[in-house]
C-alpha cells in the first residue's frame, strides 16, 4: 500500500514568542515493511538553525531555533510512504515465551526494551495481568495476539483521563486512556515477563477499509507496541488499540522504550504566554 501522509502542528501564542527551541521526532523511518519515497518538513516561521540527526534509536530527529518575535510556530509534514509488513509466521508454531525471555535479556538489540522506563515500568499487579495470556508453554505469538485482545476489550478507550506523563501503574488502575496508554500497558506487561517490548509512534489509516468501522487514534498522531520473538521472526507490531496485528494500515515514525524517547514535537520557549494547539493528521492511500 502506498500512502500520502500530511501531519500539520501549529501553535497560536497569546503574545510574541521571542525565543524558541524545538526538537522533533516528525521523518518517518525506514523498516522492514516500510519505505520512504519522500519526505519533508516545513517550519513556519524560518528558523535561523537547523539540525538533522539520527538518535540513539535510529530515529531521525530535527533540531530548530528561532529568534525573532513570533506569535505562530507551525511544522508540515509531507510524506509518500510504502507499507506492507511481513506477515506473521502461524501463532502456534512460534517458541515457548519462555525461550525468547532467557534470551532477550543477553541480546544487545533487545536488551534495553526488557528494562522498565519511566512510562512503561513492570510491577505485581501488572505482571499478575500478563501471566493470563501466558502460562507456562505458551508459543510466544499466541500470547501476544491474547494480550493484544484483552487490552483490546477491558480499556476504555477516553481522551482527556490521562497524559503525556501518564504511567503503566496507573493505567491499570482505571483501564481508561487512549492510543500512549494502551501500548504502554502493554510493554509494561510485556517486560514484566522478561519478553523486550518497544514503543511505536506513527500513524494510522484515516479512512477505513470497505466494510469496516473507522478505527480509534485515526486523524492524530497514533501509538503501539512491538515485542520481539526470536531471531527467525524478529520484532512484530501490535495495536492494542484496534486490536490488530500491525499490517498495511499503520505508518511508523519513531520507535524507543516509551514515549518519552520519541514525543514527536517538544521544546523550550521565552514569551507566548497562553496558547492554542492545532494538529491535522491525514494519512490516505494513493490511487495507481
Amino acid at each position: 500500500m502506498i500512502y500520502r501522509l500530511h501531519h500539520a502542528t501549529t501553535y497560536d501564542y497569546a503574545n510574541p514568542v521571542v525565543l524558541g527551541t524545538h526538537f522533533m521526532h516528525l521523518l518517518p523511518r525506514e523498516r522492514p515493511g516500510q519505505f520512504i519515497r519522500e519526505a519533508q518538513l516545513d517550519i513556519t516561521p524560518a528558523p535561523d538553525n537547523r539540525r538533522n540527526e539520527i538518535d540513539h534509536f535510529g530515529n531521525f530527529t530535527t533540531t530548530v531555533s528561532l529568534t525573532a518575535p513570533h506569535k505562530q510556530f507551525q511544522v508540515a509534514l509531507s510524506a509518500t510512504v510504502d507499507v506492507l509488513h511481513p506477515a506473521p509466521p502461524s501463532p502456534e508454531r512460534t517458541l515457548p515465551w519462555e525461550d525468547i525471555a532467557r534470551t532477550a535479556e543477553r541480546r544487545v538489540e533487545t536488551a534495553e526494551f526488557c528494562l522498565a522506563s519511566p512510562l512503561a515500568a513492570p510491577n505485581d499487579d501488572i505482571a499478575a495481568y500478563a501471566r493470563t495470556s501466558f502460562p507456562p508453554g505458551q508459543p510466544v505469538l499466541v500470547g501476544l495476539l491474547d494480550l493484544n485482545r484483552r487490552l483490546y476489550a477491558d480499556m476504555k478507550y477516553r481522551s482527556g483521563i490521562t497524559n503525556t506523563a501518564t504511567t503503566a501503574t496507573q493505567v491499570l488502575k482505571t483501564l481508561t486512556g487512549v492510543c500512549q496508554d494502551y501500548a504502554h500497558l502493554m510493554i509494561a506487561a510485556l517486560r514484566a515477563l522478561g519478553l523486550p517490548a518497544r514503543y511505536v509512534s506513527g500513524y494510522l489509516r484515516t479512512l477505513p477499509l470497505a466494510g469496516e468501522v473507522k478505527r480509534r487514534g485515526a486523524d492524530q498522531s497514533h501509538a503501539w507496541a512491538a515485542a520481539w520473538i526470536g531471531d527467525e521472526i524478529g520484532w512484530v507490531d501490535f495495536d492494542p488499540t484496534n486490536n490488530l496485528l500491525v499490517s498495511d494500515e499503520h505508518v511508523t515514525l519513531a520507535w524507543g522504550r516509551d514515549f518519552q524517547d520519541v514525543s514527536p514535537l517538544r521544546g523550550i520557549i521565552l514569551g507566548g504566554g497562553r496558547h492554542a494547539l492545532r494538529v491535522n493528521v491525514d494519512l490516505d492511500p494513493v490511487l495507481t
